[in-house]
């Protein structure tokens, strides 16, 4: 059953251009297929999450973490009652705005951007469906509803102070109230993120051999899970052991949140989802226990695995990609795609120049742009690798 704080299709504010709607779909339906559909959605799948393409095939890269994220915002969503098309839609979204190489290759190009504008990935996936992908006869961008469209831009809380420059282009024609929170189903998406990249990669990260199951032992809600697939499963293999045990970690941090949540929800009396957005806090969190506990892992994370020798000898290869790539497309645009050469041509000044490219190259995937930096630069000696 459907509660009264979810987001209702029938009252959704509609789409910056008016379009007559399916009859088959709801809006917020409509929403997630034009998505899945784009192309920006497509390149995610040699794009980075943590590991470089083709450092392996069993690491996640941007789409499979989508997927992912995707899987888990629909069960919270379910469990809650909210409207789990609108929540799959923001999920599937959430990182269309990324670079190639992960934040990385944000970093970089944020640091080359700075004159410009600065870059910012959420900004970027605002920018993306609303204006990037140009497919459609009556409009660029994927004319998603305001509902989504908030969603994406405002997730992970209301947006203040100074706005990235893609955002705001955005809101200047279309007000998504950046001031507020965002729906409870975009709300319920961050922390899906959450739950998603601190389990895969707790498993990506053994796959790797960053560190060892014995490590995991020592840390909150990890070791617990492991202790319990022991007494469960004695002499169980390794492989299934692991799984087993980061599948009960998933399953810790899912159903915190819903708990949380269905008692916040319940405690503050919202009964509509605009009630919601004026509430002042989130309505979708985990727990103060497990948040803290969270904070633990993520700390080992950050340390042992985003931090690790070998992940950092690559951040500065690709870091170098985009710091080469960036200059010369600026001084050199007409190297740019001849389906580009007409907004270079409306280019009025070196910023509105500088965001082309910033375009351009953040929608580059892993294997294209080491592919343009071996074609004008001699490469970094992973172009070939980067080919199969």
């Amino acid at each position: 059953m459907t509660a009264v704080y979810a987001a209702q299709p029938m009252a959704a504010r509609g789409r910056l251009v008016p379009e007559e709607e399916s009859a088959f779909r709801s809006c917020f339906q409509r929403d997630r297929d034009r998505i899945i559909h784009s192309s920006a959605f497509r390149r995610l799948k040699h794009k980075t999450q943590v590991f470089v393409e083709h450092e392996g095939d069993y690491f996640r890269t941007r789409l499979t973490h989508s997927i992912e994220v995707a899987q888990v915002a629909r069960t919270i969503s379910g469990a809650l009652g909210l409207n789990a098309e609108l929540t799959e839609a923001v999920a599937l979204a959430h990182d269309l705005g990324h670079t190639p190489f992960g934040h990385t290759g944000e970093d970089a190009l944020d640091a080359l951007m700075q004159p410009y504008g600065g870059f910012d990935h959420n900004a970027q996936a605002v920018r993306i469906v609303t204006s990037l992908e140009r497919h459609y006869a009556e409009f660029d961008g994927l004319n998603l509803t305001w509902e989504t469209l908030e969603g994406i831009a405002k997730h992970n809380g209301p947006v203040l102070g100074d706005l990235p420059y893609a955002l705001a282009e955005y809101d200047a024609r279309h007000d998504l109230e950046l001031h507020t929170h965002a729906s409870a189903e975009a709300q319920v998406a961050a922390l899906a993120d959450d739950i998603a990249y601190n389990n895969h990669d707790l498993h990506d990260g053994l796959r790797a051999k960053l560190f060892t199951e014995e490590e995991l032992l020592e840390l909150p809600i990890v070791g617990p899970c492991f202790r319990e697939v022991d007494a469960a499963y004695p002499g169980l293999g390794r492989v299934r052991r692991r799984h087993e045990a980061l599948r009960r970690v998933f399953g810790v941090m899912v159903g915190d949140v819903i708990e949380t949540s269905r008692a916040t929800l319940s405690q503050s009396g919202v009964v509509s989802s605009q009630e919601i957005r004026d509430l002042g806090r989130p309505v979708i969190r985990f727990s103060q226990d497990l948040w803290a506990e969270l904070q633990v892992i993520r700390k080992f994370l950050f340390t042992r695995m985003y931090r690790a020798p070998s992940v950092m000898v690559m951040r500065a290869e690709v870091t170098k990609v985009v710091e080469d790539l960036f200059p010369f497309y600026m001084e050199r645009n007409e190297f740019l795609p001849k389906d580009w050469q007409e907004d270079v041509a409306r280019a009025k000044d070196e910023t509105a120049m500088a965001r082309l490219v910033a375009d351009y190259i953040a929608g580059m995937t892993d294997r294209y742009a080491y592919q343009s930096h071996a074609r004008f630069f001699g490469g970094t000696g992973n172009e070939e690798r980067a080919w199969r």
